[in-house]
């Protein structure tokens, strides 16, 4: 007994006795091994820091390369927690602060101002800015007050947080805008702040020879958004701006940083994971005896860029027609948009909307721009809706002709006037257009027609081959777009309404309930004219590394392939001409070397009590083989015979300039 005592007396000393020497172990092996660089820098007294250097964004250029998005060198003065006086020293940080903007102001250089506080012209401070901005101010991270607390309060909280003493009252709230910035963007040693953009090679050279003056303060070589023209395409290409505190929480582990730039609108937002680039590092370390060395030890990689599928001249072309069009019809009030698409693709090779803006004055104007009540903003070819008015008829003739409603010699007789179940309905006009097949009728536009055929049709035959068509339903497009709205009970009920047998007729021309973007109604009549395949639209052609400057081509997508008989589509085709050759738009096309087949359209509108007609075209082209298709709008035009001059400009400047294409052949889109 006695000796089992002391044998499990020894093995629970042996047992302390190797857990001692495992500590000590794993003491040694941190020490050494793991941690053995920051032990280093502690006995040798040094210290490192690394700062992240903000990579250049990718570029966007045309299908031609022609370049429309590019990047240029300026100089941004930012404030380095390396170097800046600690946090509890407020009386030297607002010193160097009060230094640099003495220097911002003699140079006529601008500086961040975001406090929202400010005096109004009797001296007293008041809110400034938006309530969100006021709210963050307020927050228990920032000033931490209560929501009811005064702009006097909120100044005051300011002042005592960051000890700004004996300065006068402007100065003083200049200062805390600075300090105040450095707190809502985390400034630290891994995250310096940017206090001033694109500043004068003056201003950049004073703050280099007086370090002393201005200790902290560094000058960063910045890539600034630059346009070529930046009113080409701003409604595709879209804006950038500093990124928002929730946007930063939704995307910093994806590498983002509280002061780093963000796509906002059109391409640079729906392609922002490709234009953002990646940033590399610069290590800073201050040895024992303050002696300061910089080493990049991570290069920064530029983002990526992006191949649009539009053509820069054609671009142009199609915004300068668009404009002298709408200012023709009404240069106070008028507006539309035009969208070319290749009918074997849907790549996009222009869109345009009118009134437009430009990007180089985007946020110095907004206010302006948010206010113009011709909404120069909206992007009119992918937000726009539209009612479709007699461009729908085409889907109508189809549904009919492939489901045996009709043939080709079916025939409706048109006296210009007729009443259906008790109420009136008129042909467009008032005209009388006699005996009508659905040739004849696509070229009159005869909605009597039309009518009874959609009668004997039935909605849901209308409506299934208008939503394969993609009608009532988004392109695709990488950018923000409406979805519209197509003319259904389903639709009629969910708003509130009784779908009854009149709303069946007037769907059959595009009225009812139907409302379209110009790029719905454009890769419709792109899916008319090659057979029956639609694909999704689409703005980006390729993407080249910015790394290794490998090209990924962006494939076509097939939405939908709807199959249409070679008879449907003849009499469908026929019809199409002869609005061409002998409609409203043929005294324009006549004009041109190439054949196209087009449908007009016009819808009523109200502006200020007076009854108005928008006006419409779809157009495809060559006649045989088409490869491209043409939508356009024009608000406030008598009709859609009105936009002709629009496409007939697109057409003749695809086949006089694009080489590649040839009249009445297939032949491949232009390659980067």
């Amino acid at each position: 007994m006695k000796s089992r005592f002391k044998s499990g007396r020894s093995i629970i000393a042996l047992v302390i006795m190797l857990a001692v020497v495992f500590g000590f172990a794993c003491d040694l092996f941190a020490i050494q091994i793991r941690d053995n660089k920051k032990y280093l820098e502690q006995n040798s007294g040094a210290k490192t820091y690394v700062v992240p250097i903000e990579p250049a964004r990718g570029e966007i250029v045309d299908r031609n390369g022609n370049t429309l998005v590019t990047n240029r060198q300026g100089n941004s003065i930012v404030l380095n927690a390396v170097y800046f006086p600690d946090g509890n020293d407020n009386e030297k940080r607002n010193l160097i602060i009060y230094n640099l903007i003495r220097l911002f102001e003699k140079n006529g250089e601008e500086y961040v101002q975001n406090l929202p506080l400010r005096y109004n012209r009797n001296g007293d401070i008041v809110f400034y800015g938006e309530e969100k901005d006021i709210d963050t101010m307020k927050s228990a991270d920032m000033l931490n007050l209560q929501h009811y607390a005064t702009a006097q309060n909120c100044y005051d909280a300011v002042i005592e947080k960051y000890e700004i003493e004996g300065y006068d009252k402007e100065m003083t709230l200049k200062i805390a805008n600075i300090r105040y910035e450095l707190t809502k963007l985390l400034f630290s040693y891994e995250n310096p702040v940017t206090i001033a953009d694109d500043v004068s090679s003056e201003t950049v050279a004073q703050i280099k020879e007086d370090k002393s003056t201005y200790i902290g303060a560094d000058v960063q070589v910045v890539a600034y958004r630059e346009y070529v023209d930046s009113t080409i395409a701003p409604h595709i290409l879209g804006t950038v701006r500093k990124i928002n505190a929730e946007e930063y929480k939704e995307n910093k582990d994806k590498g983002y940083s509280i002061t780093d730039q963000i796509g906002e609108s059109g391409i640079e937002q729906a392609m922002e994971s490709e234009l953002k680039g990646k940033p590399g590092e610069l290590t800073i370390t201050i040895d024992k005896n303050g002696n300061t060395t910089e080493e990049v030890t991570k290069k920064p990689i530029q983002g990526n860029t992006i191949v649009l599928t539009i053509d820069r001249d054609l671009q142009v072309l199609s915004q300068n027609k668009l404009k002298e069009v709408c200012d023709k019809v009404d240069s106070y009030s008028s507006a539309g948009a035009v969208v070319v698409e290749d009918c074997n693709s849907g790549e996009i090779y222009a869109a345009a909307s009118y009134p437009t803006f430009d990007l180089k004055d985007y946020y110095d104007k907004y206010d302006e721009l948010a206010k113009d009540k011709r909404n120069p903003l909206w992007s009119r070819f992918a937000l726009g809706t539209y009612a479709p008015g007699s461009t729908f008829k085409p889907v109508t003739a189809c549904a009919a002709l492939e489901e045996g409603v009709i043939t080709a010699d079916t025939t409706h007789v048109c006296v210009g006037e007729q009443e259906f179940f008790g109420q009136p309905f008129k042909c467009l006009h008032g005209n009388a257009h006699g005996t009508e097949n659905v040739k004849y009728a696509l070229k009159d536009s005869c909605n009597m027609f039309f009518y009874n055929v959609a009668l004997d049709t039935g909605i849901n035959k209308i409506d299934e081959y208008a939503d394969a068509f993609g009608l009532g339903q988004k392109t695709g497009v990488e950018i923000a777009e409406s979805k519209g709205v197509l003319s259904t009970p389903e639709n009629k009920e969910k708003a509130g309404g009784v779908w009854r047998i009149g709303d069946t007729m007037l769907t059959a021309i595009g009225m009812s309930d139907n409302l379209f973007t110009p790029l719905q109604l454009a890769n419709y009549c792109a899916t008319l004219a090659n057979g029956g395949t639609r694909y999704e639209m689409r703005f980006v052609k390729s993407v080249i590394s910015g790394s290794t400057g490998v090209v990924n081509d962006k494939s076509s997508t097939v939405a939908e392939e709807l199959d249409l008989s070679e008879s449907t589509l003849d009499n469908v085709y026929q019809g199409m001409r002869m609005v061409a050759t002998s409609g409203g738009p043929s005294e324009i096309y006549d004009k041109l070397n190439t054949l196209v087949a087009c449908k007009t359209g016009t819808s009523e509108v109200d502006v200020n009590g007076v009854r108005r007609n928008n006006g419409f075209l779809i157009t495809y082209a060559p006649y045989k083989n088409p490869e491209i298709s043409v939508s356009s709008v024009v608000e406030l035009a008598g009709s859609g015979s009105e936009t002709a001059e629009i496409t007939a400009e697109i057409i003749k400047y695809w086949y006089q300039n694009n080489t590649d294409a040839k009249d009445n052949q297939k032949v491949g889109t232009i390659l980067y």
